[in-house]
């Protein structure tokens, strides 16, 4: 809902600005609209607030367009920040390491966040190897990644899943 136009302005008397940003007083609101019908624009409540209601004359038509408009720009020009997951395992070979850091890499270029998550089938494996093993992945993932991106958090040592998450260098 916008602001009240023409006779649905309900005040007796209002603070009247033209179209040119002059403030011509306070007058009744029936002069106030023939002023505006007179120059064929619209009387567009401003201010309903104030004491008296602070008016315009307007072309309402082109006001809400530019709006509109105004609004559509503002859209175009928001970057979202979408968080992108790249899954390795906990004995990862260094190769198939590095391919999978080109992809956080593109993520992180993009401007996006990257949550690393480590798949832990078999905990009791992953475990008899070495406890330390998760963790010592993650040191090295985040050294990989070096100036490009900063930790942001890691998951909980309780969560099944573990996991880290990337944001991109500012």
């Amino acid at each position: 809902m916008g602001p009240r136009i023409n006779e649905k302005i309900f005040a007796k008397t209002v603070q009247v600005i033209s179209q040119d940003g002059q403030n011509l007083g306070v007058m009744n609101t029936s002069d106030a609209l023939n002023m505006a019908f007179d120059a064929n624009l619209d009387l567009v409540e401003i201010n309903a607030q104030a004491t008296p209601v602070l008016v315009k004359i307007m072309d309402y038509g082109k006001y809400k367009y530019e709006q509109k408009k105004r609004a559509s720009e503002a859209r175009k020009k928001q970057k979202t920040i979408e968080l992108k997951e790249v899954w390795v395992k906990p004995f990862i070979e260094e190769n198939d390491l590095n391919i999978k850091m080109k992809k956080v890499f593109e993520f992180l270029d993009e401007g996006n966040k990257v949550k690393i998550a480590i798949m832990t089938k078999g905990a009791k494996k992953v475990l008899a190897r070495g406890r330390d093993a998760i963790p010592q992945l993650f040191a090295h993932i985040v050294e990989l990644v070096g100036e490009r991106g900063t930790l942001e958090s890691k998951s909980k040592p309780d969560e099944r899943t573990k996991s880290i998450i990337i944001a991109p260098a500012k």
